[in-house]
């Protein structure tokens, strides 16, 4: 896989766009939040799994326009699948990351959209437009914008695990037996754990609040776009066996501190895929 060497400028342009990419989608996404916004269960069998019309009118509100702006992109979507997954730049999208927060009105769910050059994760950002903040990241930093203002973003020293402020989304729903037991350890060890904060729990790490977020379960699209924006910040997100992520998800551990990461990790190893 070649390496992604992207000129300054052409960075920039394709960051400016991100920004215009959450406004599209915010526009479709915000008059349904707290609304009528079209429920359906896609589980059937497997269980609740929730759609509404926001996730699929945000989804095509975001390909339409990287269709008209750069036709030779590709995409990658949570509820339409993929288009040209191994073009030269890839978005990958998941336009309401926290979709079962969002039909229970909490404000925590997110529009998660992340950009993959060659390959690799190169630009990120998690938007969640009822609170007015995007957290945008890349190799030459991140920031956040929010309410007419824009601030560096910079993960906090945390070495010690038993210092840690750290989450997930659910335990006993997200976790097998043996990864529930690995984060049992980890949250026995930790000074205070947050559950239910979907990917708003990666922009918390990157913003120095909290020091880690552990998951399991996971696609492209709920983690792709995190990693330009932590690596940004300062921090780092790797498997349960603390080697990079790759292309399709599965077990992330988000840290703000790699001394931290290293005592989670003794614990995450036991039970890596």
């Amino acid at each position: 896989m070649p390496a992604s060497t992207l000129a300054a400028g052409r960075l920039a342009e394709l960051d400016s766009f991100l920004i215009e990419l959450n406004a599209a989608s915010a526009e479709v996404i915000l008059p349904l939040y707290r609304a009528d916004h079209g429920l359906e269960d896609k589980g059937g069998a497997k269980g609740f799994d929730p759609v509404t019309a926001a996730d699929k009118g945000a989804e095509v509100a975001i390909r339409k326009l990287i269709a008209e702006r750069y036709p030779d992109h590709g995409v990658i979507g949570e509820e339409y699948g993929e288009d040209r997954p191994d073009a030269e730049f890839v978005w990958v999208l998941d336009p309401v990351d926290g979709t079962r927060a969002f039909i229970a009105g909490l404000p925590l769910w997110c529009t998660l959209i992340g950009l993959r050059h060659n390959g690799r994760p190169v630009l990120g950002s998690i938007g969640q437009p009822y609170l007015d903040e995007i957290f945008l990241g890349h190799a030459g930093g991140s920031r956040l914008i929010a309410r007419g203002e824009t601030r560096r973003l910079q993960v906090r020293p945390c070495p010690k695990l038993t210092d840690a402020i750290i989450a997930t989304t659910d335990p006993e729903a997200c976790f097998d037996g043996p990864e529930l037991g690995a984060w049992t350890q980890v949250r026995a060890a930790a000074r205070l754990a947050r559950l239910g904060c979907d990917a708003y729990a990666y922009a918390m790490v990157a913003m120095g609040k909290m020091d880690m977020v552990i998951e399991a379960g996971l696609k492209s699209w709920d983690i792709e776009s995190a990693i330009p924006l932590i690596e940004g910040a300062g921090g780092m997100v790797t498997d349960w066996r603390g080697q990079p992520v790759g292309q399709h998800g599965g077990q992330i551990a988000i840290a703000g501190d790699r001394a931290c990461l290293d005592e989670a990790l003794v614990a995450l190893r036991r039970s890596a895929k």
